[in-house]
């Protein structure tokens, strides 16, 4: 079975790695990465426990499929308790970190404790051992990989690392690796960077092993890679434009939040969208786009690799910030750009950059700065205490930002406890555009129903990617529902979230369900680990995990009244477009999906619920 079979236990109090043999009745029961990580979190961390505190506990996790040759098999899940929003957090990330940990030998990483300095740990195969980091604390996560690779004289070494962000606890902290990879929602960063971790070294010369049947797996997922390549959007959007194909469209259906969702559609959208980035600049003549990039094993290759003008505002005299990097991604550029008013595509990737280089998440760090500049046009902040006039649109209070975030200055400091506290702050939490204290991302729940149950329900806060019921309500996949209606979307919600727990929990990526169903995983996972693994105990698994997730928030104080959206997606409607008059239904669709779940009204797994999984 495709399982390394251990995994790597490291008390930074005591300054002790030791190896522990993979707990698998919970492999089996969990898979591995997200679910696997929440069965161990769960089990480890208490509920109420303060996610700074040296009590957390923070997991790197691989799926089974995580370094095979299934399609995508790059990923990995960093699980801790958020400090954002105080529920379990899981983010995910490609690259190349999670195929490389997986080659060491190793399913998951837990880390538990606090070192009492700086300290980063080295992994080559078997060896594990924590080394003094002084020397990179105070480093951004582009300088902190590249002297790492270059004192163990391995460029093939992985390393995933906290920059300036994550050591101040900005609470949307990302843990970034491969440079521009990014375990990026919840905060995780901060917890890594609360521990003195900086960063995890790891080189793997193993592989992976263990096939339960490789003829049949290498049959099975050269067939599976077959449809991703035939598919329209798994082998022609995302590899051509990208996740910033979407922008157009979202903006054409009415359904693109818009200068912190008063509006939901976006003049400039067209300015800062996919087809924008492979136009020549007028200024330079150049394409901001220069190529796309793909993750370890992945055959769909959505990455983007970006330029900024050298004569742009953001960058004159800073030729560190000339060179390619990586570019904007569709969540990202709708944050710093559309959810501002921002349509100045070098100044998005300005800011897109500095997240990247410092660790943070731009999705939380745009829809902030959202709630900043209506706050500032309300006249409730001033230029005297942001250091900058702020108006939506402006393109220079969007960098100015973006640099104060990431180095712990002035405003930025407010801005790095996340909207949901800032809005609080200053008299207007209704201003927060957030679920249970995350950001949302770039879909208008008022316009495309099903998304808006999604974060209201998400067990880690606003989030399109534990349900992306985009795929159906906009793209059709895999059928077309109407998505100003909210009936059908309680069930639909349910459907996308077990799968999606799945499929994140088996090392691949969420971007194959464009063209693949669990009847497509199940083949692979069988072939690769246990020929239980059907499409039905795959589907059970998932919403096995998504209880477990909502038990442990349960246990943390969430409750049902966290199950909501702000007063603006339910009381005031949509301004323009095919959407224009809607509000999100949700009060209509919440005490439904609660019955489809087997929950009591209260919004808790019932008995009858947690006996039929196995809870």
């Amino acid at each position: 079975m495709s399982w390394a079979g251990k995994i790597l236990r490291v008390n930074l109090t005591t300054g002790v790695c030791k190896s522990e043999p993979l707990n698998m009745q919970w492999a089996q029961a969990y898979i591995g990465s997200r679910g696997l990580a929440a069965k161990y979190l769960t089990t480890e961390v208490n509920p109420k426990v303060d996610p700074l505190s040296a009590d957390n506990k923070i997991y790197f996790t691989t799926g089974p499929l995580t370094g095979t040759m299934a399609s995508t098999g790059g990923r990995y899940t960093v699980s801790t308790k958020s400090p954002l929003t105080g529920a379990i957090a899981c983010s995910n990330s490609g690259g190349y970190f999670g195929a490389e940990l997986k080659m060491a030998g190793w399913d998951m990483i837990a880390v538990e404790g606090k070192s009492a300095k700086p300290v980063y740990l080295y992994i080559n195969d078997d060896v594990a051992e924590l080394r003094d980091a002084a020397h990179l604390w105070g480093k951004s996560v582009f300088e902190t990989e590249g002297t790492l690779k270059k004192s163990l004289q391995d460029p093939l070494t992985r390393v995933c690392s906290v920059g300036k962000a994550g050591e101040n606890h900005v609470l949307f902290a990302a843990v970034v690796n491969d440079l521009h990879r990014a375990a990026g929602r919840s905060g995780v960063g901060a917890v890594m960077g609360s521990k003195m971790l900086k960063a995890i070294a790891v080189r793997g010369t193993k592989g992976v092993g263990n096939i339960r049947d490789p003829k049949q797996f290498m049959k099975v997922t050269f067939e599976k890679k077959k449809i991703l390549a035939e598919n329209a959007v798994t082998g022609q959007g995302l590899p051509t434009y990208g996740t910033q194909v979407l922008m157009n469209v979202i903006n054409e259906v009415g359904a693109l939040p818009t200068r912190n969702h008063r509006n939901n559609q976006f003049e400039g959208a067209k300015d800062i969208s996919a087809e924008a980035m492979a136009t020549p600049r007028p200024t330079d003549g150049k394409k901001p786009l220069v190529t796309n990039q793909a993750c370890f094993g992945c055959t769909i290759a959505c990455g983007r690799i970006q330029t900024i003008d050298k004569d742009h505002f953001t960058v004159q005299n800073k030729p560190q910030y000339w060179g390619a990097s990586g570019g904007l991604e569709y969540e990202a550029a709708w944050a710093l750009g559309a959810a501002n008013g921002v349509n100045d595509l070098d100044a998005l990737q300005y800011a897109n950059v500095l997240c990247n280089e410092e660790g943070i998440d731009p999705i939380s760090f745009g829809v902030t700065v959202g709630a900043v500049m209506e706050l500032y046009e309300m006249g409730v902040l001033t230029k005297e205490q942001l250091g900058i006039e702020a108006p939506f649109g402006s393109a220079k209070a969007l960098a100015f930002f973006a640099e104060e975030t990431i180095n712990g200055r002035g405003f930025g400091k407010e801005i790095g406890q996340g909207s949901k506290r800032l809005t609080a702050k200053y008299g207007h939490p209704d201003l927060s555009m957030s679920s249970k204290g995350q950001e949302f991302p770039a879909y208008d729940g008022r316009g495309i129903q099903g998304i808006g149950l999604a974060y209201a329900t998400s067990n880690r806060g606003g989030c399109h990617l534990r349900g992306y019921t985009i795929a159906s309500e906009v793209l059709g996949i895999p059928v077309k529902t109407d998505p100003l209606e909210h009936e059908g979307k309680p069930e639909l919600v349910k459907a996308f979230q077990d799968a999606t727990a799945a499929f994140d929990s088996s090392g691949l990526c969420v971007f194959t369900t464009f063209a693949w169903g669990l009847a497509d995983l199940a083949p692979q996972m069988q072939a690769a680990c246990d020929e239980k693994f059907t499409t039905e105990e795959l589907e059970k698994i998932g919403e096995r995990i998504w209880n477990m997730e909502r038990e442990f928030n349960n246990a943390a104080g969430f409750t049902h009244k966290d199950d909501t959206l702000p007063k603006r997606l339910l009381t005031e409607a949509a301004t323009s477009g095919p959407t224009k008059g809607k509000v999100n239904e949700l009060a209509k669709m919440l005490p439904k999906y609660y019955e489809v779940r087997g929950w009591d009204p209260e919004g808790r797994p019932t008995a009858k619920t947690r006996e039929r999984l196995g809870l």
